[in-house]
């Protein structure tokens, strides 16, 4: 078999695995009974699951003052959860865990990508934030405040934002791939008071600015709500600085104590905003409030992944740009008091199987990544993976999008040795939190399925009509009851909130995603609804086309789109990375030929692509989400749209020079 595949034996267990279709993989019998999460706790939720939800709070969290009440309904489609609680979220991510004895633990193993390291101890990150907390409340920042975070992955960024939290301010963190434009309509919209931005970061072997992109934000569109601009000293060149308004980090920080008692909170206190990926026009801002939020992420980062705080290493490769960085970087680990590895670079530098060293240096064991990412790793090959050591991972997790069978099937075997479980889990910016995943101790894992929603979520998998399609359906993916880590609103605008995420069923959340149930009642996720294409009548998945190019032996990647068609209303657009491999092994006209075959055999003729267009690479965030937008742009022959998110705008260019 080519590089990629899963050559094991099959044994349907944890302790091997076959790459052949409906697969399953049950739970070791060790893993079983050692699980942190067992069968009882989906039962004890679906029981009663309001008062579960009230019970993880009480048990998950320190209050301040105890919530009597999970959750009051009575103005939806806004919920309030844990509403007559009060809490402080840092001093759950933090004072407790020093108070409970456990200060000298590691809270941050970071990595800086040039090789230089830091381990934070929860004392030490406490007292930082309680510093930057002083720090920000003598510049006016208060309970209601917003402060934009425009930081690389440093640990700073994770200290700035507690400190905002534990003073009942209000974060809006930008991923640093975004533009000045960008930056400053997210500025606006949250009409923030304060930025922390740093003189730049790490990437690929070079700094990346940031201090200039913020200048550019301020300086255009009139005045800005912006009084001060804190600058964390990093990547060590020159920047342009604005008397009054810019101060150094350190300099700022120097003789600020590190006292600072955390005061509590309304449990629906507002957390944090945080605004969607891709958004044109006005930002859409996701408002996430406080102790609902935390609960749910702890108890998932608990129970999903299997978490043993006082001896499993996380790490989690998402940015704190996204939700997936919020949760499953800052609050979920600190809340549960893990030790993580934060990370600011890319997996490929300073050469690839950089993330593999890393896994090794730090003996990870909980592993969390993106199926771009898991793809990238395919594409450089096994034997990066294979010459590391990789035997203290335990449990593989992925998120981001759907995860195609064979990269699952391939995480396993060559990244988890075969005896590794997967999780892949289905969740958004707006839900908070993972809403649909195995339990590794209790599911029955099937490679590129989401499989079940977690305790104390109800998910339904529904038809145009809002009726459910029962086992063998394919529809739209609904949650039909409230959960703690919902978001309450877009930030400044209710009614773009009920219209989006509520105008469609009324009753019911409408995701976005498509998805079917297979003849178990299990979910598999299809993608986002305008990704769905309708060729001649037939409603056809990008990502199951995807899915079926990606498991020929000589596809790296892939990535699908609809094309307008006078024919057939609408045709497959194919664009295609072939594996090192494969490249000048055979002709490109009969590499697209074999290739439109291969999907004709495996889905059906009518998915067969009417192009494929072979690319060395697929345009991709920095965060490594594939910009399908701008192949839309390409295949429909259009100009195509802004490039400033993506890690390398050349990409485009030459995908396009490839289509004429």
């Amino acid at each position: 078999m080519t590089d990629g595949t899963a050559p094991s034996t099959p044994t349907g267990d944890d302790h091997g695995a076959a790459a052949s279709p409906g697969l399953v993989f049950r739970p070791s019998a060790r893993f079983v009974e050692e699980a942190v999460a067992g069968p009882e706790l989906a039962a004890a939720a679906a029981t009663d699951r309001e008062g579960w939800w009230l019970r993880q709070a009480h048990e998950r969290l320190t209050w301040h003052r105890p919530p009597g009440e999970a959750l009051d309904w009575s103005g939806a489609p806004i919920a309030r959860w844990f509403a007559d609680g009060t809490l402080n979220v840092a001093y759950n991510c933090l004072d407790r865990h020093v108070e409970a004895g456990h200060g000298d633990r590691v809270a941050l193993l970071w990595e800086g990508e040039p090789g230089d390291s830091r381990a934070v101890t929860y004392d030490e990150l406490t007292r930082e934030v309680k510093r930057a907390a002083n720090l920000l409340a003598s510049l006016g920042v208060g309970a209601g405040d917003r402060v934009v975070v425009y930081l690389p992955q440093i640990p700073e960024a994770v200290v700035v934002m507690l400190a905002v939290a534990r003073l009942g301010a209000v974060h809006s963190v930008v991923f640093g791939g975004f533009s000045a434009e960008s930056l400053r309509a997210r500025i606006d919209d949250a009409g923030a008071t304060v930025v922390v931005t740093a003189d730049g970061g790490w990437r690929r072997g070079t700094v990346s600015p940031l201090k200039p992109a913020v200048d550019a934000a301020l300086a255009t569109g009139g005045p800005s709500t912006v009084q001060t601009v804190l600058v964390v000293r990093r990547g060590g060149q020159a920047v342009d600085w604005v008397e009054g308004r810019d101060l150094w980090w350190h300099e700022a920080l120097d003789g600020v104590g590190d006292e600072h008692v955390a005061q509590p909170f309304p449990a629906e206190h507002p957390l944090f905003i945080l605004y969607t990926s891709g958004t044109t026009g006005r930002p859409k801002g996701i408002l996430h409030t406080s102790g609902g939020y935390l609960t749910q992420v702890a108890t998932t980062h608990a129970t999903v992944f299997d978490l043993r705080p006082a001896t499993d290493v996380w790490w989690c490769t998402a940015d704190v740009g996204w939700i997936t960085g919020h949760s499953y970087v800052v609050y979920g680990p600190l809340a549960n008091g893990a030790t993580q590895v934060l990370y600011e670079g890319t997996p490929d530098s300073p050469a690839p199987g950089r993330w593999w060293d890393i896994v090794e240096k730090y003996g990870v064991t909980l592993f969390y990544t993106a199926p771009t990412a898991i793809r990238a790793a395919m594409k450089a090959g096994r034997q990066l993976p294979l010459a590391r050591d990789l035997s203290s991972l335990r449990l593989l997790g992925s998120v981001g999008e759907p995860i195609n069978p064979e990269a699952w099937l391939w995480y396993r075997e060559v990244v988890g040795s075969g005896r590794t479980p997967v999780v892949d889990t289905w969740w958004q910016t707006e839900t908070g939190a993972i809403m649909v995943s195995p339990l590794p101790g209790v599911t029955a894992t099937k490679p590129g399925a989401a499989q079940t929603p977690v305790p104390g979520v109800v998910v339904d998998v529904v038809d145009d009509d809002g009726a459910p399609v029962g086992p063998g359906g394919s529809g739209l993916l609904v949650v039909t009851e409230p959960w703690p880590s919902m978001l309450r609103g877009i930030w400044g605008d209710h009614e773009r909130y009920v219209e989006t995420y509520w105008g469609r069923f009324g009753d019911r959340y409408f995701a976005g995603d498509g998805a079917r149930r297979d003849d178990d009642g299990d979910i598999w996720l299809l993608g986002r609804v305008d990704d769905v294409m309708n060729v001649s009548g037939h409603r056809l998945s990008t990502a199951e086309i995807e899915s079926s190019l990606v498991a020929h032996p000589a596809v790296a990647e892939s990535a699908v789109v609809g094309a307008t068609d006078e024919a057939t209303g609408q045709a497959v657009v194919a664009f295609v990375v072939l594996r090192d491999g494969a490249r000048g092994a055979q002709d490109p006209e009969e590499a697209v030929v074999a290739l439109r075959e291969h999907v004709a055999r495996q889905i059906g003729s009518i998915a067969r692509p009417r192009t494929v267009v072979l690319v060395d690479e697929l345009p991709k965030t920095r965060s490594g989400k594939i910009m399908r937008r701008l192949l839309r742009d390409v295949a429909e022959g259009r100009e195509v749209g802004d490039t400033t998110t993506l890690a390398d705008a050349t990409v485009m260019s030459a995908i396009s020079a490839g289509l004429r």
